[in-house]
């Protein structure tokens, strides 16, 4: 058995270059689709938080924003109390793209987990969850340590 670092990172470029050839149909980025999913499930967040959803620079964000408002998928509006924060919210376009992107993207889930029974599905999302956590709780109490 390889080192689980390296088994999770392979995994991870697998499943996205995997996204990415069943978004490709949808004319749609691995990245892009991760901002329209996190619209979808919390309408009005701002440039910073999709970037945090999404694993982008927030300057990278600006410019997939921009893309898909020029696609009228997304629309931003100032925040009511922040003026100078955008907040955006999907389209109708937005979300009809989202609906057909979202099911190519479970069909590849799909078949990334055909070979494992429910239980043993239910294990590793468990198991990906304690690692994510862990360094997580890691990566605070050494920020903690830093700070003194």
């Amino acid at each position: 058995m390889g080192r689980v670092g390296y088994l999770i990172k392979r995994a991870q470029t697998v499943l996205h270059d995997a996204m990415a050839d069943a978004l490709r149909s949808h004319d749609l980025t691995v990245t892009q689709f991760a901002v329209l999913t996190a619209l979808d499930e919390e309408p009005g967040l701002s440039n910073a938080d999709l970037a945090r959803r999404a694993f982008v620079t927030p300057q990278s964000m600006h410019a997939v924003l921009r893309e898909l408002e020029r696609l009228q998928f997304v629309v931003r509006r100032p925040h009511p109390a922040y003026q100078r924060v955008l907040q955006a919210e999907l389209t109708e376009t937005g979300r009809r793209t989202l609906k057909s992107a979202a099911n190519a993207v479970n069909a590849v889930e799909v078949q990334m987990l055909r070979k494992l029974s429910n239980p043993a599905r239910s294990r590793l999302a468990s198991a990906l969850s304690s690692c994510v956590d862990s360094l997580a709780e890691a990566s605070v109490s050494s920020g903690a340590r830093r700070l003194r």
